[in-house]
């Protein structure tokens, strides 16, 4: 969807190669299959980007993130915090699983921007699992993004940009189809098949050398 002119952005955040680590893309995903899209509001699968998101959150006026969160809190637990509660540098424990690129972004962002955003929303999700490279989402954190997107047709609403429902039959998607969600799953190696520890070629050769 056009960025250019849109006075809210709607980005999700993540890496769908650690499993949970992939909620906000695919809540981000999922918010462009089932809204139309609207000139005043931008809808950004950010993954990875880190610095390459500054201008985009640094020309918006009300930003909603997704992404995953680790407060420490039950497996699948959705998160929701607003404004000044949005950290953007936490000392000790880490809040979000993009802390170090994310947070530093958003405060960066600021400085950039004419003036600050007039409202920031973070819709999160504990993660059930980070380790399993190459994985998808589990099925208590997949079962909670029709949740998140929800929240954040509330909160735009809130904000007085309430989105249409997508009424054609078309099938939009802000990331490559490839590793859109439905196709990522569907062409998903089995358990067997996938070595998520490593490069099969590499753990070959140290279990020769044992």
């Amino acid at each position: 969807m056009s960025r250019q002119g849109a006075d809210v952005l709607v980005l999700g955040v993540g890496n769908i190669l650690w499993a949970d680590e992939g909620f906000g893309v695919r809540c981000v995903e999922q918010f462009a299959r089932r809204y139309a899209e609207r000139e005043d509001v931008a809808v950004l699968d950010g993954g990875t980007q880190g610095l390459g998101l500054v201008n985009d959150l640094a020309d918006a006026k009300r930003i909603l993130i997704f992404d995953a969160v680790d407060v420490g809190a039950p497996p699948a637990d959705m998160i929701v915090v607003r404004g000044d509660e949005v950290p953007r540098f936490v000392a000790g424990k880490k809040v979000s699983l993009h802390q170090t690129s994310m947070m530093e972004v958003l405060a960066l962002a600021e400085l950039m921007a004419s003036c600050p955003p007039e409202a920031i929303t973070l819709i999160g999700c504990q993660p059930a699992e980070l380790e399993d490279y190459g994985g998808g989402l589990t099925a208590q954190v997949a079962a909670r993004v029709e949740e998140a997107v929800d929240a954040a047709a509330h909160e735009l609403a809130e904000w007085g940009f309430t989105p249409a429902p997508l009424l054609s039959d078309a099938d939009p998607s802000v990331a490559p189809e490839a590793v859109a969600w439905r196709a990522y799953e569907e062409a998903r190696p089995s358990a067997d098949a996938a070595c998520r520890v490593g490069d099969a070629r590499v753990l070959e050769r140290l279990a020769a050398r044992d």
